[in-house]
């Protein structure tokens, strides 16, 4: 039969609905087997029992089996000794009528005597008699009964001169059809050849057969439902404790530090309530004395912050007033002046990054968004850190849209966050070109900043973010930076609902990519720049590739295209 392709999509079509169907049950199985101790527990107990209560029912009836049978040999044994003796003793000193005639006298004699003394007198049962006379040429061979039910296989045992038995499927027209136990030997008659058969029906051995196996069957079937009843309350004196551990687990994750196991009786779910309550008790205390000292700490800081803002506007004022008369000093003091107003400038970022960052350590930063253009942002944030390009000789290259990229940020905490990102890059881009990129999608925009210092170690791309955390702690920052400018950016893209990322890779120089949805509220799926490069890496000190670039050099000033 050929299929064609259109018969073949009929086909998957006919039966896509029942694949589909299979599959979800599948997977459902799969869920519930996978969550769920209790089924685990009762479907590999059934599964073993229904093991064992094979192997013992398989067991059971072969024992049965071969007790009948034996039974059964032993009794059809003596019961063919006595028809032998009876045969030999009506055929013999009878030659007056012809051997057929004396071949039925002999059979109705076996079989009156077994009729007469019933079928339940013995415990062989009843049997149907053969008599078999071979040929010797002269004659064709005589017999009585069925002998066409005996196995050629039985008679050639016998003609060697051997009692016999052998199991055979009988079929008579008018009589019993199924198994039978075949018994023959040879007699001590006039007739040398003479051959005796009995053929005991097992017609009752089958009944008590099929009996056993129905009731090994309905035992073992009510057996597996009392082990399923019973694994069953055994599995849920178990599980339930356990159920209950892992919803007070998780309302004690969610904040709610006072729940608490109930403990009934002294076995070892008991205890295990109470290590839990133990362990619980503990955690709450030690959450709750971190919780006060976070806060102590945080209003330390932030009180620490306002007071120091009194005598540092005194110290500024004196210190400009000193300034602003160095030109009268000695050249030590006009030196001196000038770096008690540089390291003031520095106090005084310094205090205003720690209100800051206290304000997100106590989570009453806000967001004062409007919709504008983030081309805005990346421009003042360059021009901020213009003066630092010219000082280190860097060349900063911003690529940016030819159209307007809206979107709805705070614009001081974005061109914060950028300003704090390229004077990062310059502090390390050991003076090779800076990159600001800025890309947009219907969803989200990214900015990049790229330079091709000294990069980062593995690992380090996560502790760039850490409060005062340096690469090189020998290391001078150009910028004046604090410690705290990454760590603030980092807390200003997470209150947008955006990302900051790092990627950077040893004498590669760093890449640092903030995400931002554009509209309020929606979070970043995914990012219109890639954090890392693709393609071949830049070797230092190669220009890196902007389209539509805007240049701020050293010396060149701002450049447009």
């Amino acid at each position: 039969m050929i299929f064609t392709s259109r018969s073949r999509r009929r086909i998957n079509g006919t039966f896509s609905p029942l694949v589909r169907w299979s599959r979800s049950m599948w997977a459902a199985a799969g869920h519930a087997w996978r969550r769920s101790l209790q089924l685990r527990v009762v479907v590999s107990t059934l599964t073993l029992s229904l093991i064992v209560i094979t192997i013992l029912g398989v067991v059971l009836t072969s024992q049965i089996t071969d007790r009948l049978l034996d039974t059964k040999i032993d009794a059809a044994t003596k019961e063919l000794d006595r028809a032998r003796a009876s045969v030999e003793s009506q055929l013999a000193g009878d030659d007056s009528t012809s051997i057929s005639n004396r071949l039925e006298l002999a059979r109705s004699g076996l079989t009156s005597r077994d009729t007469e003394s019933g079928a339940d007198s013995t415990s062989a049962g009843t049997f149907d008699p053969v008599l078999i006379v071979p040929g010797d040429g002269a004659r064709d061979e005589l017999f009585t009964g069925p002998a066409d039910q005996i196995p050629q296989t039985l008679r050639s045992f016998v003609q060697a001169g051997q009692v016999s038995y052998q199991y055979a499927t009988v079929s008579e027209p008018d009589g019993y059809s199924g198994p039978a136990l075949i018994v023959g030997s040879p007699t001590a008659s006039d007739l040398s050849t003479l051959e005796l058969y009995l053929v005991f029906p097992l017609a009752g051995e089958d009944r008590s057969l099929a009996l056993v196996r129905g009731t090994l069957l309905i035992g073992g079937a009510v057996l597996l439902v009392l082990l399923a009843a019973i694994s069953m309350l055994v599995a849920r004196q178990v599980v339930v404790p356990i159920r209950s551990a892992s919803r007070i687990a998780v309302r004690f994750a969610d904040g709610r530090l006072k729940e608490r196991m109930p403990v009934r009786g002294e076995d070892d779910i008991a205890r295990l309530a109470m290590s839990f309550n133990e362990m619980a008790e503990s955690l709450s205390k030690q959450i709750t004395q971190l919780e006060e000292f976070g806060n102590l700490q945080r209003q330390f800081t932030s009180d620490v912050s306002h007071e120091l803002r009194t005598p540092l506007t005194t110290v500024r004022m004196a210190a400009e007033l000193i300034h602003d008369a160095s030109e009268s000093l000695d050249p030590l003091l006009k030196r001196s002046s000038e770096l008690l107003v540089a390291e003031l400038d520095r106090f005084e970022t310094l205090l205003n990054d720690l209100l800051e960052i206290s304000r997100h350590d106590a989570g009453v930063a806000e967001l004062a968004s409007e919709q504008l253009d983030l081309r805005m942002c990346a421009r003042a944030a360059v021009s901020t850190v213009r003066h630092l390009a010219r000082e280190t000789g860097t060349e900063l290259i911003v690529d940016m849209p030819d159209e307007p990229v809206n979107a709805e940020v705070d614009p001081r905490r974005v061109e914060r966050v950028l300003r704090n990102l390229l004077a990062n890059a310059l502090d390390h881009g050991e003076g090779k070109p800076v990159l600001l990129r800025l890309r947009a999608d219907d969803d989200a925009a990214a900015f990049v900043v790229r330079d091709q210092g000294v990069g980062l170690r593995p690992g380090e791309e996560k502790l760039v973010f850490n409060r005062f955390w340096r690469s090189d702690p020998s290391r001078v920052r150009r910028s004046g930076g604090t410690g705290l400018g990454l760590a603030i950016s980092l807390e200003d893209a997470r209150l947008h609902d955006g990302k900051l990322e790092a990627w950077g890779e040893p004498g590669q120089g760093a890449w640092f990519r903030f995400t931002l949805p554009r509209v309020r509220g929606r979070k970043v799926v995914s990012s219109p720049l890639p954090l890392r490069p693709a393609g071949r890496r830049y070797a230092q000190g190669q220009p890196l590739p902007a389209a539509r670039p805007t240049s701020v050099g050293a010396t060149a000033g701002e450049q447009r295209p």
